[in-house]
């Protein structure tokens, strides 16, 4: 497999702007290969600058959103789904300037939209989704672009929470610019079988993010991490592997993903130690 090794800033620090740049050095020291940037507020990013910094310290990028309430596609208000639209682009514009070939994230729904509705109601969201996330791809595919749909857990949303879900949304949607990002956190909560859900993504999987069952260091937890290993060479995996995680430091952020408290020593910690464990899984 030729994997490459990437981590989110978010590991340190939200929102992502231009002197978040400031970081590259030190994961390029450690041996990452590339950097997630989640962009929050596309408003405080300089893209030619960030594209300087990404140079010089010799990182690649990966490029994800973030989806909140004035960003849900799945929203009844079209008003809403302009603004998430408006976003998706300037997005698209980031992916392009720093030569990032997708845009990845739960774009289909807000995050932490999770309530028990009828299957009427169920199907009305589907329905919007699959029209909403129809029209971004043409629009992606308009800047040479993918995106990758990712499942969360069912306590962030209640649409899409399994790689069955995901492909049966990309069924749906029905075009070329749909793939799939899987979140190891996510998949520890809801897959069955890790492996498989690995292999039935199979060519349509372009990103990976990973942490523990916990959201901590990997290698430091429950993880099958044998069986991840399996679905990735099964399926001849040649992306990136990406350690996403947060710092409780970062109020806003660790409460909309429910960390109260350090989950490492420190943070640089955290992503040297994952990134020895991952390389060593995975690169022998």
């Amino acid at each position: 497999m030729n994997i490459s090794f990437a981590v989110s800033t978010w590991l340190w620090t939200s929102p992502f702007t231009t002197e978040t740049t400031a970081l590259f050095p030190k994961l390029k020291a450690m041996g990452y290969d590339a950097v997630e940037i989640p962009v929050e507020y596309p408003e405080l990013i300089d893209a030619v600058a960030v594209r300087k910094a990404l140079d010089e310290n010799g990182l690649k990028v990966i490029v994800c959103g973030a989806f909140g309430p004035t960003r849900d596609l799945t929203n009844e208000d079209p008003a809403v789904h302009k603004v998430c639209f408006e976003y998706l682009n300037q997005c698209f514009d980031l992916c392009n300037a720093w030569d990032s070939k997708f845009l990845a994230g739960p774009m289909y729904s807000a995050v932490g939209k999770a309530r028990m509705l009828s299957p009427e109601d169920r199907k009305i969201e589907w329905n919007r989704a699959v029209d909403n996330i129809h029209k971004v791809c043409v629009t992606a595919a308009t800047h040479g672009l993918m995106i990758a749909l990712e499942p969360l857990n069912r306590f962030e949303s209640d649409l899409i929470n399994t790689a069955d879900d995901v492909l049966k949304l990309i069924a749906d949607i029905n075009h070329d610019a749909a793939a799939v990002l899987l979140d190891g956190f996510h998949m520890a909560i809801e897959e069955r079988d890790i492996e498989k859900a690995i292999v039935a993504v199979g060519k349509k999987l372009i990103h990976v993010q990973v942490s523990e069952n916990y959201r901590g260091t990997p290698g430091t937890g429950q993880t099958p991490w044998d069986a991840f290993k399996r679905g990735l060479k099964s399926i001849n995996y040649s992306g990136a592997v990406s350690i996403e995680s947060f710092t409780p430091e970062i109020k806003e952020l660790a409460g909309a993903v429910c960390i109260w408290k350090n989950l490492a020593e420190s943070q640089d910690g955290f992503a040297a130690e994952g990134i020895t464990f991952l390389r060593k899984l995975l690169k022998e």
